[in-house]
């Protein structure tokens, strides 16, 4: 293994970690206000709840997208296009060691989920 996809790996098993103890930190939190909430609008808890609740989305699509990268590097394929197959550029891998895509198809992927967006 190549020391750059290393340091990738290692630093996505770090990030990995963070997320599932902030995920656990959340559900634990999540399971404790579950009785508190008051289902009046307006409830502060409620909101809290909400926020925290998206949050939880957010960290699991996120160890998801960790998760995916570290079985591409298991099986030989990191920083390569998953769309055109072509080199993810080492600059991108660097700040962002998930991805999955190239610079162009991960434009053309946002162009066309922006599209399908618009057309609903």
């Amino acid at each position: 293994m190549e020391a750059s996809t290393e340091r990738e790996r290692l630093a996505l098993e770090r990030e990995r970690q963070e997320i599932l103890e902030e995920l656990e930190h959340l559900q634990q939190i999540l399971r404790e206000s579950e009785v508190k909430v008051d289902l009046e609008e307006g409830d502060p808890d409620l909101h809290e709840r909400e926020k925290n609740m998206s949050l939880v989305q957010t960290l699991e699509a996120r160890l998801q997208s960790i998760e995916r990268a570290l079985r591409a590097i298991e099986l030989g394929v990191y920083g390569i296009c998953e769309r055109c197959g072509q080199r993810i550029d080492p600059e991108r891998l660097e700040a962002k060691p998930d991805a999955t895509l190239c610079l162009a198809c991960q434009r053309e992927a946002e162009r066309l989920a922006r599209r399908g967006l618009q057309k609903e």
